[in-house]
């Protein structure tokens, strides 16, 4: 499984604090503001900001928080920020890609270079890191949902390209531009999803050992705890006795 995967699965396992889930909520008002800023503040006719409602109710958001969020774009929140993509490398040089959606481009450039330089990263140029990833769709439903046939058939009906079944539940990918389509598709015939996004998917991997993957969430932590930051990629590969142990 792709590394962004194992780390929601970590992330996941350990349980977010209050702190942790204020600051979660927060990230994801910030993506319904500017998705509905971009385009129509109706979800139905706004496929960026259905998907980022989507997102924001699998993670447990109260909806008076998302209503808030859509109502802000109305009166000129959002207007400000721009997204940027910053790609360098972390610990025994894994691949790192950074999501950021800020108001100040270089406040956010010069903390996320320092988040590197401190935790044992560097970072590099657009692009530098890049070519090891492939922006996909991802949609993900509980293994309960059906068996992996069943499952597959549905997402081969949906339009989507691979699926990836487990005891952990199944993992549907398509391309970034069908996320939209084959999701509401997929609703159709699977019913809900526990998380539908546009992510980073892995074509190489990074093996790391126990010291590696500490350092290395030591890195990730410090560069989500950072408010412009939205989201953070690696292509991580670990075992299980490595996972078990952090």
């Amino acid at each position: 499984m792709a590394g962004h995967s194992k780390w929601a699965n970590i992330q996941h396992r350990k349980g977010r604090q209050d702190a942790v889930r204020a600051k979660l909520f927060s990230k994801l008002s910030k993506e319904i503001t500017v998705a509905a800023k971009m385009g129509d503040p109706d979800p139905d006719k706004n496929p960026r900001l259905r998907l980022a409602v989507k997102e924001a109710k699998s993670q447990s958001m109260p909806k008076d928080n998302i209503d808030r969020a859509i109502k802000k774009s109305q009166v000129g929140d959002g207007d400000d920020y721009e997204e940027i993509r910053y790609e360098g490398y972390g610990p025994n040089g894994v691949a790192v890609i950074v999501e950021a959606m800020t108001d100040n481009r270089n406040r956010t450039a010069s903390t996320v270079r320092s988040t590197f330089t401190k935790n044992g990263g560097n970072l590099g140029e657009t692009g530098s890191v890049g070519f090891m990833f492939d922006r996909k769709g991802e949609v993900t439903y509980p293994a309960d949902v059906g068996d992996a046939d069943t499952v597959m058939m549905a997402a081969i009906e949906a339009g989507a390209e691979d699926v990836e079944s487990s005891d952990d539940g199944h993992v549907i990918w398509c391309a970034d531009t069908d996320l939209n389509e084959v999701a509401t598709a997929l609703e159709g015939e699977l019913g809900e999803s526990e998380s539908t996004k546009l992510v980073w998917r892995p074509t190489t991997t990074t093996e790391m050992d126990l010291d590696s993957m500490q350092k290395l969430m030591r890195l990730i932590d410090a560069l989500e705890d950072d408010d412009d930051v939205q989201r953070v990629t690696t292509n991580f590969e670990a075992s299980d006795e490595v996972m078990e142990q952090l």
